[in-house]
Order: C-alpha cells, then sequence, then structure tokens
C-alpha cells in the first residue's frame, strides 16, 4: 500500500511533466541564458588567471539552479492540490504521512533529475572532459540535491494554502538559495557574513559536491570549498530532516 501511494504520487507528476511541454521548454530555456548569456558577459570580468574559463567554473551551479528551481515547481503543486481539493484525498488515503512526503520528494526527484541531465549534455560545448564515471557521479549528486531540495519545497509548502502568497515567499527565499550558494562565484571570496550564509544554504552543498564531481583535481580560489564526503551528508541528513519535519507537519492536518 505504501509503495503503491509513492508510485501513483511520482507517476502523476511524471505525465503532468511530460504533457506540459512548455515546462520543459522554460527550465531548458533559463539556464542556458545563464550560462551562455550571464556567464558569458561575467567571464570578461573575471582574470583568465583563475584556472578555468568562468563558463566552465558556473558550470555546476547551472546545473544547481536547474535542480532548484524545478525542484521548488515540485512543490508548488501541494499548494494546487490544497486549492482545488486534491490534497484533502491524499491526506484521507489510508497511508502514512511519511509516504505523502517521500512520494512527493521523489516526484520532484525525477522531474529535476531529467532537467539537469538535458543540461549535462552541455559539458562538450564549454570544453569540458568528463568520464563515464564522473557522468555516473554527477546523475548521482544530482539525485541527492534534487530530492533535498524538493523535500525542503514540500516542508515550505505545508506552511501555505494559496498559491499567491507561497509564490510571494519563494522570490524572497529561491533567488537568495542561488545566489548564496557558491553558483557564481567562489564561496572563498565572499565576505565572512555572507560566508557563513552560504553554510547555512542546502544548495550550497550541492553545488560543491557538483564541482568536486566535475573538477576532481581543481586546486586554488575556483576549487570546491567541502570534501565531496562532507557534502553528500550533509545533504543526506538534511533530506531525512526535511522528510521527518514535514510528515509530522502534515501529521497535524488530519
Amino acid at each position: 500500500m505504501e509503495f503503491n501511494a509513492i508510485y501513483v504520487l511520482v507517476a502523476r507528476e511524471f505525465k503532468k511533466f511530460i504533457r506540459e511541454r512548455s515546462r520543459l521548454v522554460s527550465a531548458i530555456a533559463r539556464p542556458l541564458l545563464w550560462l551562455f548569456l550571464v556567464g558569458a558577459g561575467m567571464s570578461r570580468l573575471v582574470s583568465p588567471k583563475a584556472g578555468m574559463p568562468y563558463t566552465q567554473f558556473i558550470f555546476p551551479g547551472i546545473l544547481g539552479m536547474t535542480i532548484l528551481f524545478s525542484s521548488i515547481f515540485s512543490s508548488i503543486s501541494i499548494i494546487w492540490d490544497k486549492e482545488f481539493g486534491f490534497f484533502k484525498e491524499i491526506l484521507a488515503a489510508p497511508v502514512s504521512r511519511l509516504s505523502i512526503v517521500i512520494g512527493k520528494g521523489l516526484s520532484g526527484t525525477v522531474v529535476s533529475t531529467i532537467q539537469a541531465s538535458i543540461v549535462l549534455l552541455l559539458f562538450p560545448v564549454l570544453g569540458l572532459k568528463l568520464g563515464l564515471f564522473q557522468i555516473l557521479e554527477v546523475l548521482i549528486i544530482a539525485i541527492a540535491v534534487s530530492f533535498c531540495i524538493s523535500t525542503f519545497g514540500i516542508l515550505l509548502a505545508t506552511f501555505y494554502e494559496s498559491y499567491e502568497s507561497f509564490s510571494v515567499i519563494m522570490n524572497f527565499i529561491v533567488m537568495p538559495m542561488f545566489f548564496l550558494s557558491g553558483a557564481m562565484y567562489p564561496v572563498k571570496l565572499l565576505p565572512k557574513p555572507l560566508a557563513v550564509a552560504t553554510k547555512l544554504n542546502p544548495l550550497t552543498y550541492g553545488i560543491d559536491a557538483l564541482k568536486n564531481a566535475i573538477f576532481p583535481l581543481e586546486e586554488g580560489p575556483m576549487s570546491a570549498d567541502f570534501s565531496l564526503v562532507t557534502d553528500m551528508a550533509v545533504i543526506l541528513f538534511l533530506s531525512f530532516t526535511f522528510v521527518v519535519i514535514a510528515a509530522r507537519l502534515f501529521e497535524r492536518k488530519k
């Protein structure tokens, strides 16, 4: 019963995704704009002595941005379900709240990972050379980060009943998460107050893990800030925490 509930939630979100082609197009267009327009413009302001082209440096950040926006968008579907009454039917089903959170989290993970995989195909265009093992490593990290951010979005969605209020809050959370993640500039070069804020950001560890996978031998200010083991440990811990808290909050909505 629990597995069936998870499967239904994942299949429902996946079917919605493949039917909404505009959603896929916009999800791909956003990283392309940031990578080739913003990245190309910013590359003129970055010293070539930094160790790598700026567009290569922000590539893990663009993957992280794709995951962030896609995962948060999937959690917004909870608000739509609340407004149209479908979420009450989900809560009334004879399944645990934990299964509901995991199912919604996995549905966001599947969609986010697909979109991140499409963006990952651009690595030869940027002059990056990734082996098969590195590609698999990036995909595994993308899955873990997608689940973490999806469950974080689900946790936030438990506090809101209308799409309007939730979307306003997202504007104050999503963009700061992106800019304070080391996606666009090295965390090492940030002022101390901002550097502290980045360590409280779940996306920081996801993008840092992607840097570890894509640039394993890179050293200096453009390199990763933490070890891959540290990044994955934090991501898994936060995922577990978000799932437990969200499930507990859903319990109160009986």
